[in-house]
């Protein structure tokens, strides 16, 4: 039987030593690794995904700021006698976002809605016939979470604010037509639309990012907020969270908690998005605008 080293030599490969062997399988995993490396570094530079991370920049550190702010303010003017009227207007969107996801739930799920009406002292109240109450009764807290998230996404860019406020204008006008006999409500929409067309015309829309940053936050811990009225200041229209409990067992304070620890989760999800998608400056995002519906 012949030898292992003369093996390659019948079959008629070239004659290498055992050290050769080794020195030429140590380059060629050195050559593979150094492909594997200059392909990850090229798709680095291919793909705008890979190359994008979380670094915060002067611009949306200053969104950050706002954000942070607007929660202390909230929190503040919320909970404070008589200042907290100042909020009203405000409140009265966040109370339309509340109840049409009441209603757009109660659609989705076979229901139909009769009315709606929205009051800051007494809780706004849809009046609906049918569909899923287990999913239509958090519909309301968590749909005004999303929609409070969804807007503060947006506010980290000016034209995603655009964006946003059309869309807002959409759900203010369905709104609009299932409250069609509650004055007040139509009052509170038409002046919530003007307040957004008129934004649109101050520095190229910039000032409706911070609009629709500040009704993003305010919707997005709305549940936090309305748990706060629950235990300080009882309203007239039972809580979503006690109806909730009497139907489906616990307690309505658990519920609310359950509630906020959600909507804190999209607001922080929102806010990790809103880094990672606009790194844009200030500068940048007013020359976007122009690009984007002028005014």
């Amino acid at each position: 039987m012949a030898p292992l080293s003369d093996i390659p030599r019948a079959l008629g490969f070239p004659d290498f030593t055992t050290a050769e062997i080794i020195q030429n399988a140590r380059r060629a995993v050195m050559a593979a690794g150094s492909d594997m490396i200059m392909a990850k570094r090229s798709d680095r530079h291919s793909n705008p995904l890979l190359r994008r991370n979380l670094t915060v920049n002067n611009t949306q550190k200053v969104t950050l700021g706002v954000i942070a702010a607007y929660i202390v303010v909230i929190a503040l003017l919320w909970n404070l006698p008589y200042v907290r009227w100042s909020l009203w207007p405000f409140k009265m969107l966040v109370i339309a976002f509340h109840e049409f996801g009441h209603a757009i739930t109660a659609c989705c799920t076979g229901g139909r809605v009769k009315s709606i009406s929205l009051d800051p002292r007494e809780g706004g109240v849809t009046h609906m016939q049918g569909g899923i109450s287990a999913i239509t009764l958090p519909a309301g807290y968590l749909g005004s979470s999303l929609i409070g998230a969804l807007l503060i996404f947006c506010g980290f860019n000016i034209v995603a604010s655009k964006v946003a406020s059309i869309v807002l204008g959409v759900c203010f006008l369905l709104t609009l037509w299932w409250a069609r006999r509650d004055w007040l409500t139509i009052v509170t929409v038409l002046l919530a639309v003007g307040l957004l067309v008129a934004c649109w015309f101050i520095a190229h829309a910039e000032a409706l990012r911070y609009v629709v940053l500040f009704i993003g936050v305010m919707s997005a811990l709305y549940s936090i907020w309305d748990i706060c009225d629950d235990l300080i200041l009882r309203k007239v229209n039972t809580s979503d969270a006690s109806v909730f409990a009497q139907r489906y067992g616990g307690s309505s304070q658990c519920w609310g908690v359950i509630w906020s620890i959600i909507s804190l989760a999209f607001m922080i999800v929102a806010i990790v998005a809103g880094i990672a998608a606009f790194p844009e400056t200030f500068s940048e995002q007013r020359d976007d605008s122009k690009g984007f519906i002028p005014t």
